[in-house]
This record gives C-alpha cells, structure tokens and sequence, in this order.
C-alpha cells in the first residue's frame, strides 16, 4: 500500500508540453505494479482529465486506486523544467487532504513520502495511517524534499524526524540529505536516521551511486551508467526496486549480501528510467535483462565502514 500524492508533471518540449502522470508516491505504486508487487494507492485526485488520465496510469500497472481517493477538487500539477543535463526542477500548484482511513487489511509494506507527509491538513491523516500500522508491517518512507512547499528548514526537518520513528527504512537522495542537515557527511546523515529508529537508511547520490546503512554495516554501491534522457522518476524507481528487493528478500534480514544485492537492483532500476522521457520505470523482466548485462561483482563495491 502506497499512501500519497498524484499529480500531473508538465514537461515542456519543442512541440509544446507534454503531460505526464506524476507525484513520487503515485510514480512508487507503478512502479511496483511495474515489477508485478500487488499494489494499492491511497491519494487525493480531483475527478477530471487529469485524475482520469492518472487512474487509467495506474490500471495499466496492475495498481488499485484505493476508495477516497479522487475527493480533491482538482488534480494536482508540477511543472518541470529540464536542465541540460536531463535533471529537473518543479513549480508545483498543489493542494494535499486526505480523509482518515483504516485500510481493512494491512499490507506487507506500506509505502509514503514526499509532499504527503508534509503538508497540512493531508499530513495528519497520513501519520495516523503509520501510528496504526508500523508495529504490523514493514513501513518505507522517502521524504523527497521540495523545499519551495515545506515552510522553514527546521520544520520540515521536525517533520521529518517525527515520522522516521513510525518507519523501517528510509530513502533519500544527497539533496534531502543535504537540506536536511546541512553540513553534514552523507554517512553522518545516515547514521542520525539509524538513531531515530529506523533500521535501513539509504542515501542516493545520482550517478554517484548510493549509500545502505544499517545499525551494523555500510556499504556504497556504485551506479550503472547510462545515457540520461532525463532523471524524472529516477529516484522513485530506485524506491520501488528497493521495496521489491526488501519483499523478495524479506525472511533473509539486511545483512551485508542482502544489501549489495538489493542496492544493485534498484541502481539499475534507476538507470534503466533515465534512458527514456518521464517516470518510466522497469518491469521486472527488464530488470532482470539489465542486471544480467551488467555483471557487476564483489570487487566493483567499495564498504564504507
């Protein structure tokens, strides 16, 4: 169960712009409907083009859009702006309200992030969700830090810090890390989340690769080349594959194996979404065809402490 926002990604191009389906949470739900992970999005869509077009999105990946979930009065947008290198930076006109629910069942994991769990008054009904549900299931979280939308620094991160308790593992890029705490070494960042409570702290650092820190080891696993058409949705496939990898894995506990294992399938979910426009990510039989063209061993892996 993947809780939070969809919305609308503006893309302008020499033929005008383009519209693609959008919102970290939304892009985490296909792409784990994507991988084949029965998969199901709480939200907040307004019931027009643009909510249409994200539910018919969705359908197309296998992934259930969840009752209460199209009461906004209209569907949210991000306009972004591509730079030369294919990264992108965002406008967003959005609102963000949810109404409580107590899902009849509780998932395996249940997934959140992003604008969600930030902003008023939708943030509330989402960490009433995890205060019901993180002692049943595996509870992610990537706060995926949009700074134009969070008010100040040390609220966001008092924000953040609130949440971290009521999660297992939590994702974020260089960038968060760096808003975050200010300063700060990217393994220091980790190691304030271990000590917060979760138990599986990953920081992305683009092609870079990216760092999984647990109480116990650190390992930075590199990433997978790859020609950028641009890097939307990028992280969120990475957050996808890294819940498929935990779901595949999940008797076997975050030893140093399980990690690099679960690392490089997400790096080359990752890679695989920025050869091509939008938030496309891999099926798993795509997947599967990257990481066994890549071949990467123990050798290619540096530990971190």
């Amino acid at each position: 169960m993947v809780i939070g926002e969809a919305l609308v990604d503006v893309v302008a191009s020499p033929a005008g712009p383009i519209e693609h389906p959008g919102g970290s949470p939304m892009n985490v739900a296909y792409g784990l409907g994507r991988l084949g992970v029965s998969t199901a999005l709480l939200t907040s869509l307004g019931d027009d083009a643009r909510g249409g077009a994200i539910e018919a999105h969705l359908r197309r990946a296998g992934v259930e859009l969840l009752p209460g979930s199209k009461s906004a009065a209209r569907t949210a947008s991000a306009t972004a702006t591509l730079a030369a290198d294919g990264s992108a930076t965002y406008d967003f006109d959005v609102s963000w309200d949810l109404p409580a629910v107590t899902p009849a069942h509780l998932p395996k994991v249940l997934h959140t992030g992003s604008i969600a769990t930030f902003l008023a008054p939708g943030a509330t009904a989402v960490r009433a969700l995890l205060e019901q549900s993180h002692r049943e299931c595996l509870v992610t979280y990537d706060p995926n830090i949009r700074p134009a939308l969070l008010g100040s620094q040390a609220q966001a991160r008092n924000i953040f810090e609130d949440l971290v308790p009521l999660t297992d593992v939590v994702k974020l890029s260089d960038e968060d890390a760096a808003w975050l705490y200010p300063g700060v070494s990217l393994e220091a960042a980790a190691g304030r989340i271990l000590t917060l409570g979760a138990g599986l702290a990953v920081v992305t650092r683009g092609g870079e690769g990216s760092l999984l820190a647990t109480p116990a080891t650190q390992l930075f696993i590199p990433a997978i080349r790859s020609t950028v058409a641009d890097t939307i949705g990028a992280g969120d496939s990475y957050m996808a594959a890294l819940i498929y990898g935990l779901l595949s894995r999940r008797t076997e506990g975050l030893g140093r194996d399980v990690l690099t294992s679960i690392g490089q399938t997400a790096s080359k979910a990752a890679a695989i979404t920025v050869r091509r426009p939008g938030a496309n990510p891999p099926t798993a039989a795509e997947l599967s065809a990257d990481l066994d063209e890549t071949g990467l061993d123990e050798a290619a892996l540096a530990e971190a402490g």
